[in-house]
Formats: C-alpha cells, structure tokens, sequence
C-alpha cells in the first residue's frame, strides 16, 4: 500500500515485525494469572511453536527427583533438547515452574496437558499426545516405551519478573 504523498509504504513495517517474531523474536509471556497445577491458556507461540508453560505444585516438584517412573531420558542426557541450566530433574531454571515445546517428538502433534494420572505409577499429571499414546510427565520427560523417541524441548528463556518469562533468550531470574 502506498501513501498519497512522498511514496512512503504503509503496513510495510508491521509485516516486518510479524516476520521477524515468526522467524524466532523473542516473545514475552506474562503468568501472573497461573496458579499451582495449571497450564497457561491460551497457549502462546514462539517460532511458530506452542509454548507450554506449567505452574507446578510442591508435590509435584519432588515427585520428579523420584526416578521411580520409567523414563526414556531422566537426566535430559540430550543436549539438543534443552539448555543447559535445565538440565535437572525439573529441566526448568525455577522449579515450580515448567516451560516447554509444546510439540511431541514422535509426529509433531500437540500434547494435551493432564492434571493427574498421567502414568499408572503416579497420581501426578503430564502431557499425553493422543495421536499415538505418549506420555510425558511434569518435566516433559517421555516415559520408555512410547514412540516418541526424546523428552519435550525446553527453549531458551530467561525470566523478566517473577511472572513474565522472555522465551528465545536466555539469562538469570529476576
């Protein structure tokens, strides 16, 4: 689109910032709204991704240091799936708080997020891709035996304030 006078494009810029978030900009997520056992909703996009983020419970953050579970990778051995500060039970800079690639490593579908009986051997939620059956628990580990072949990717993000999260950069905590 043209403007009247001197030639000046218009919407030219806008379409510039949207490709450019598209490409992988930074995206900042506000929480504060997130309260224990809940996933942010809507869910929020970087890089053309779903993001998940996740507020989980004290209970919940020592059920993962319970290896108890079988999992296909519960040290996050795999350093393509996640930055290094996330490489711990949680996989998260802060542990109550879960931030995930919200896309199954099997086939690409979305996971849905589960509040409680993911896995047979615990009362504790997870992500279930119901395409082919994968579960995942609160870390976004993928337990043995399901065809999704690695755990959930945590992005790159660093925390603005106790409840915005930047994700596409990383950094300390607020």
């Amino acid at each position: 689109v043209h403007a009247p006078s001197g030639g000046r494009r218009i919407g030219r810029r806008s379409r510039s910032r949207r490709s450019v978030r598209a490409m992988g900009a930074p995206v900042k997520i506000d929480f504060s709204k997130l309260s224990p056992g809940e996933m942010l909703s809507p869910i929020q996009a970087w890089r053309g991704k779903p993001i998940f983020i996740v507020y989980r419970d004290e209970a919940a953050v020592a059920s993962l240091a319970d290896q108890s579970l079988d999992l296909a990778d519960p040290n996050s051995d795999n350093p393509e799936q996640q930055p290094e500060f996330a490489k711990n039970p949680t996989r998260s800079m802060r542990p109550e708080i879960g931030i995930y690639v919200g896309i199954c490593t099997h086939l690409g579908c979305s996971p849905k997020y589960v509040e409680a009986d993911n896995f047979a051997d615990s009362r504790f939620g997870g992500f279930f891709c119901p395409c082919h059956g994968s579960k995942f628990d609160l870390a976004g580990r993928v337990g043995t035996g399901y065809p999704a072949p690695d755990n959930l990717p945590v992005p790159p993000y660093r925390f603005e304030s106790d409840t915005v999260v930047v994700i596409g950069e990383e950094g300390g905590t607020a």
